[in-house]
């Protein structure tokens, strides 16, 4: 970054919107300065080369700070899970090892949360934000980080990065077979994210946007790395995401360019009409996610233009630029990079339309891959050079890939038939009180062997009381039988990770069809 600085010291790289407080903007001197000065802290204290470094918080300059930090000291940033509790958390910071944990002081006025953050001992740095201030939080007994970068400029530290293949950070994943494993992200991943730019269509004046959390890959590596390289004017993060203001924001800051992932698309679409949905500089959306039968009706109502892609946090990665592969296609590996097959579970390569695991290995040689103090899980994760995602697909005649569901979750089956959760979440969204849908299946009552009944988690829009007989009527009018709900529940908020995806597990393990907010297809109750 100290290069970055002297070629152009003002050089606007972030703004972070927060909402009712002042922006916060972030120069390449700032980057320079301060990643330096909390480089220079870690160091006093005695962080050396392979430590930990944790952080905690939501969307931050010092969350960037932290990054610059640690790539220079080659001490490898944990991302936390600013959301995360108890038991969890205390294994994000134990089971890596974290040597100091970066803190906001919002995260340690839950008094549980700051007591479990001192049992596990580590070293713990607290940023006092503004948010915090207004709301009257006092950091005291803790170590400020803000003394850190408010202090004099310090002396340089040196790169101690020799070998590209040592960790950059690690990266949880979410856990659904289990305790989270760590990835290790090495340093050489950068060269195949330097392409991402150009992959994506991305153009020096953009600006980029997301509320995504810092501590998910996908803000990295779309919104966070761009500005660095220069591919891009600069990137706006919004200190947490929130969906009925993200064109708003977008209108205000001249967003060009916004990352979609998990179910942000779907409650867009959810939303009421509005002038800003065509009354805004956005050009094109960076998707990891888009439904495919929200597709074009998403293009043709927002005035956008959308480039899916696919990005595994083990490895892989799969792009489908704007107006070239077929609608719903996460598309193809960059052909001089990656490989990618599908197979079946007799590890054989599948026919074209028929659902198998995708495997993908780099084209110079054998994939690899480390999680973190788990040698068993890397070793089964890798096999005869292959890495295994996890994630059934299909390709089509032409090679073009297509998502089908995660290996471990299953597919939805009803009367034979393979279900469209997609299909269905763009039906009901449609309706004026839902405010954002989820569809997932449970075991179907016929108890039939892998047949599932279909379940439309709804969240209500503004609290509205919803005619449960009109959204089945809905469903029954623009749906096909099997793909019509078996049940509608009714939810105050659906269960996010960190990168806006919908945790289908908690759901699946929380439905109770005998509950009072759960609706059969007729539109009574359910009784238990």
């Amino acid at each position: 970054m100290t290069a970055e600085a002297e070629l152009d010291a003002q050089r606007l790289v972030y703004v972070f919107e927060n909402g009712e407080f002042p922006d916060e903007v972030v120069t390449t001197t700032d980057l320079a300065v301060r990643g330096n000065q909390l480089a220079y802290e870690l160091q006093r204290i005695g962080i050396v080369t392979g430590d930990r470094v944790g952080v905690m918080m939501r969307n931050h300059p010092e969350f960037v700070y932290t990054y610059v930090a640690t790539a220079k000291l080659g001490t490898p940033a944990v991302p936390i899970d600013p959301r995360a509790r108890g038991d969890k958390l205390a294994y994000f910071i134990t089971f890596a090892e974290c040597s100091v944990l970066l803190v906001a002081d919002y995260i340690l006025a839950d008094d549980a949360v700051a007591d479990t953050i001192r049992r596990t001992g580590v070293r713990t740095y607290v940023l006092s934000t503004p948010e915090g201030r207004a709301a009257g939080i006092d950091p005291t007994g803790w170590a400020l980080l803000n003394e850190v970068f408010d202090g004099p400029e310090a002396p340089t530290v040196r790169e101690h990065v020799t070998d590209p293949t040592t960790p950059s950070f690690l990266g949880f994943t979410s856990g659904t077979t289990g305790q989270p494993k760590a990835i290790e992200f090495t340093h050489d991943r950068m060269l195949l994210y330097r392409r991402l730019p150009v992959f994506f269509g991305l153009e020096e004046d953009d600006v980029l946007y997301t509320g995504l959390s810092m501590s998910h890959g996908n803000a990295v590596i779309v919104n966070m790395m761009p500005p660095l390289w220069r591919a891009v004017g600069h990137s706006v993060f919004s200190r947490r995401f929130t969906r009925t203001r993200l064109w708003e924001i977008c209108a205000e800051y001249g967003c060009t360019v916004w990352s979609n992932l998990g179910g942000i698309a779907t409650a867009l679409y959810s939303q009421p009409p509005s002038q800003l949905d065509r009354n805004n500089p956005v050009r094109l959306v960076v998707s990891a996610g888009m439904p495919r039968e929200l597709w074009q009706p998403f293009e043709d109502r927002f005035g956008v233009q959308v480039c899916e892609w696919y990005g595994a946090l083990e490895g892989g990665f799969a792009y489908n630029p704007v107006g070239v592969g077929p609608l719903g296609s996460f598309g193809k590996p960059p052909a001089d990079l990656l490989q990618m097959e599908v197979r079946d579970s007799d590890d054989q390569q599948c026919a074209p339309g028929e659902v198998g695991e995708l495997v993908v290995r780099p084209v110079s040689g054998p994939a690899q891959l480390t999680y973190y103090k788990n040698p068993e899980a890397s070793a089964n994760k890798v096999r005869d050079g292959w890495l295994r995602t996890g994630d059934m697909v299909y390709r089509d005649a032409d090679g073009w890939l297509f998502f089908g569901h995660r290996k471990e979750e299953g597919g939805m089956r009803k009367l034979g038939e393979f279900i469209s959760a997609s299909y269905i979440q763009r039906v009901l969204a449609e309706h004026p009180d839902v405010l954002d849908v989820y569809i997932f299946g449970v075991p179907a009552r016929s108890e039939a062997p892998g047949e599932t009944d279909v379940v439309a988690a709804v969240v209500p829009a503004g609290g509205a009381a919803i005619d449960v007989a009109d959204l089945f009527g809905l469903a029954e009018l623009k749906l096909e039988r099997s793909h019509i709900p078996d049940f509608i529940w009714i939810v105050d908020e659906l269960p996010r990770t960190v990168s806006e995806k919908v945790q289908s597990r908690v759901l699946v393990e929380s439905f109770d069809e005998s509950d009072e907010s759960v609706f059969s297809r007729l539109g009574s109750k359910v009784q238990g």
